[in-house]
Protein backbone atom coordinates (compact mmCIF):
# COMPACT_ATOMS: atom_id res chain seq x y z
CA UNK A 1 0.00 0.00 0.00
CA UNK A 2 1.59 3.30 -0.85
CA UNK A 3 1.79 6.61 1.64
CA UNK A 4 -0.20 9.03 0.66
CA UNK A 5 0.87 12.64 -0.25
CA UNK A 6 0.71 15.72 1.34
CA UNK A 7 -1.77 18.16 -0.80
CA UNK A 8 -1.90 21.91 0.03
CA UNK A 9 -5.03 22.72 0.31
CA UNK A 10 -6.38 25.97 1.13
CA UNK A 11 -9.81 27.19 3.55
CA UNK A 12 -12.25 26.75 0.58
CA UNK A 13 -10.56 22.97 -0.34
CA UNK A 14 -11.34 23.01 3.45
CA UNK A 15 -14.90 23.49 3.56
CA UNK A 16 -15.59 21.60 0.52
CA UNK A 17 -14.27 18.89 2.39
CA UNK A 18 -15.66 19.20 5.55
CA UNK A 19 -19.41 19.43 3.66
CA UNK A 20 -18.79 16.55 1.30
CA UNK A 21 -18.18 14.67 4.52
CA UNK A 22 -21.27 15.51 6.15
CA UNK A 23 -23.17 15.14 2.80
CA UNK A 24 -21.56 13.36 -0.37
CA UNK A 25 -24.58 13.76 -2.51
CA UNK A 26 -25.00 17.69 -1.66
CA UNK A 27 -25.49 19.28 -4.87
CA UNK A 28 -22.43 21.56 -5.75
CA UNK A 29 -24.47 24.31 -6.50
CA UNK A 30 -25.71 24.20 -2.29
CA UNK A 31 -22.07 23.82 -1.56
CA UNK A 32 -20.99 26.65 -3.89
CA UNK A 33 -23.60 28.73 -2.22
CA UNK A 34 -22.67 27.93 1.35
CA UNK A 35 -18.91 28.72 0.83
CA UNK A 36 -19.24 31.53 -1.72
CA UNK A 37 -17.63 29.30 -4.89
CA UNK A 38 -19.74 28.63 -8.46
CA UNK A 39 -20.40 25.17 -9.24
CA UNK A 40 -17.88 24.99 -11.59
CA UNK A 41 -15.26 25.80 -9.33
CA UNK A 42 -16.74 23.38 -7.05
CA UNK A 43 -16.90 20.88 -9.73
CA UNK A 44 -12.94 21.36 -10.23
CA UNK A 45 -11.95 21.69 -6.60
CA UNK A 46 -13.63 18.07 -6.09
CA UNK A 47 -12.56 16.73 -8.95
CA UNK A 48 -9.07 18.32 -7.94
CA UNK A 49 -9.31 16.72 -4.34
CA UNK A 50 -10.17 12.99 -6.21
CA UNK A 51 -7.83 13.09 -8.60
CA UNK A 52 -4.70 13.97 -5.72
CA UNK A 53 -6.10 11.10 -3.35
CA UNK A 54 -7.21 13.35 -1.01
CA UNK A 55 -10.66 11.92 -1.50
CA UNK A 56 -9.96 8.24 -1.41
CA UNK A 57 -13.16 7.27 -2.72
CA UNK A 58 -17.40 8.06 -2.35
CA UNK A 59 -19.52 6.15 -0.50
CA UNK A 60 -22.59 5.20 1.20
CA UNK A 61 -22.33 4.22 4.61
CA UNK A 62 -24.70 1.26 5.30
CA UNK A 63 -26.30 0.38 8.43
CA UNK A 64 -25.37 -3.56 9.52
CA UNK A 65 -28.19 -3.43 11.70
CA UNK A 66 -30.48 -3.07 8.43
CA UNK A 67 -29.11 -5.78 6.37
CA UNK A 68 -28.98 -8.23 9.06
CA UNK A 69 -25.22 -8.02 9.85
CA UNK A 70 -25.45 -6.49 13.43
CA UNK A 71 -22.41 -7.44 14.84
CA UNK A 72 -19.22 -5.88 15.29
CA UNK A 73 -16.34 -7.46 16.67
CA UNK A 74 -12.75 -5.75 17.11
CA UNK A 75 -9.50 -8.94 17.18
CA UNK A 76 -6.34 -7.99 18.28
CA UNK A 77 -3.84 -10.21 16.54
CA UNK A 78 -0.27 -11.09 17.41
CA UNK A 79 2.03 -12.58 15.19
CA UNK A 80 4.44 -15.22 15.60
CA UNK A 81 6.83 -13.86 13.33
CA UNK A 82 7.55 -10.33 11.94
CA UNK A 83 9.32 -11.07 9.08
CA UNK A 84 8.45 -8.60 6.17
CA UNK A 85 7.14 -11.09 3.99
CA UNK A 86 4.77 -12.98 6.78
CA UNK A 87 3.54 -9.41 7.81
CA UNK A 88 3.09 -9.00 3.89
CA UNK A 89 1.07 -12.12 3.16
CA UNK A 90 -1.12 -11.08 6.35
CA UNK A 91 -2.05 -7.83 5.33
CA UNK A 92 -2.74 -8.88 2.37
CA UNK A 93 -5.20 -11.74 3.66
CA UNK A 94 -6.74 -9.36 5.79
CA UNK A 95 -7.37 -6.72 2.91
CA UNK A 96 -9.62 -9.48 0.99
CA UNK A 97 -11.14 -10.42 4.06
CA UNK A 98 -14.77 -8.36 3.30
CA UNK A 99 -16.07 -8.79 6.83
CA UNK A 100 -13.21 -6.86 7.98
CA UNK A 101 -13.99 -3.68 8.08
CA UNK A 102 -10.79 -1.90 9.48
CA UNK A 103 -7.67 -3.40 9.65
CA UNK A 104 -4.35 -1.31 11.53
CA UNK A 105 -0.82 -2.21 11.72
CA UNK A 106 -0.19 -1.14 15.36
CA UNK A 107 2.31 -0.79 18.10
CA UNK A 108 2.48 -2.38 21.99
CA UNK A 109 1.50 -5.68 22.97
CA UNK A 110 -0.54 -6.81 19.36
CA UNK A 111 0.91 -6.37 16.10
CA UNK A 112 -3.02 -5.90 14.22
CA UNK A 113 -6.42 -4.61 15.53
CA UNK A 114 -9.06 -5.94 13.14
CA UNK A 115 -12.68 -4.76 12.97
CA UNK A 116 -15.15 -7.32 11.57
CA UNK A 117 -18.77 -7.09 10.94
CA UNK A 118 -20.78 -10.36 10.81
CA UNK A 119 -24.50 -11.69 11.08
CA UNK A 120 -23.12 -14.08 14.00
CA UNK A 121 -20.33 -15.48 15.84
CA UNK A 122 -20.87 -18.58 13.88
CA UNK A 123 -19.57 -16.36 10.70
CA UNK A 124 -16.82 -15.11 13.11
CA UNK A 125 -15.63 -18.45 14.40
CA UNK A 126 -15.21 -19.86 10.66
CA UNK A 127 -13.14 -16.25 9.69
CA UNK A 128 -11.07 -16.76 12.96
CA UNK A 129 -10.32 -20.19 11.27
CA UNK A 130 -9.87 -19.22 7.64
CA UNK A 131 -7.69 -16.04 8.69
CA UNK A 132 -5.86 -17.12 12.23
CA UNK A 133 -5.60 -20.98 12.14
CA UNK A 134 -5.58 -22.31 8.69
CA UNK A 135 -4.11 -19.00 7.14
CA UNK A 136 -0.39 -19.11 9.41
CA UNK A 137 1.53 -16.53 12.10
CA UNK A 138 -1.06 -16.10 14.43
CA UNK A 139 0.44 -16.76 17.82
CA UNK A 140 -2.64 -15.47 19.50
CA UNK A 141 -5.76 -13.33 19.11
CA UNK A 142 -8.11 -11.48 21.48
CA UNK A 143 -11.71 -11.00 20.55
CA UNK A 144 -13.88 -8.29 22.16
CA UNK A 145 -17.62 -7.78 20.88
CA UNK A 146 -18.99 -4.71 20.36
CA UNK A 147 -22.16 -4.20 22.69
CA UNK A 148 -23.39 -0.64 20.62
CA UNK A 149 -21.71 0.89 18.10
CA UNK A 150 -21.65 4.83 19.05
CA UNK A 151 -19.34 6.35 17.24
CA UNK A 152 -18.11 4.22 13.60
CA UNK A 153 -17.91 6.92 10.56
CA UNK A 154 -17.16 10.13 12.05
CA UNK A 155 -15.41 12.31 9.75
CA UNK A 156 -11.62 13.72 9.38
CA UNK A 157 -11.43 16.67 11.26
CA UNK A 158 -10.17 19.58 9.45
Amino acid sequence: MKKPQTVALDALDLKILRAVQEDNLAPQRVIGESIGLSPPAVARRLQNLRESGVIRKDVSVVDGHAVGRPLTIIAHVTTENERLELLDAMKERFLRCPQIQQCYYVTGDMDFILIFNVRDMAEYTELTRALFFEGGNVKSFRTCVSMQNIKTDGPVPL
